[in-house]
């Protein structure tokens, strides 16, 4: 059986990547001072822990230093 085909609208599709809306989004509030001093403190917080953990932690990270092996001199003068 041969079935009728409607034509679909596809122009609304089209029109949709260009379409403006004419409704703007509101302005983007500026940041008080204490807001920027609250935001420097605590990113200024947050190296100087990072800074410090990494000052505290690089002696623990390396490897033990061995007491080195008596020469042969000291070895000779014991026996």
């Amino acid at each position: 059986m041969f079935r009728r085909r409607e034509a679909v609208p596809f122009a609304f599709v089209a029109e949709a990547d260009r379409f403006r809306s004419n409704v703007a989004p509101p302005p983007r509030q500026r940041p008080s001072a204490s807001e920027l001093a609250g935001r420097t403190l605590i990113g200024l917080t947050a190296t100087a822990g990072l800074v410090g953990s990494l000052l505290f932690g690089l002696p623990a990270l390396e490897a033990p230093v061995s007491p080195k092996a008596p020469s042969q001199a000291q070895e000779s003068e014991g026996r």
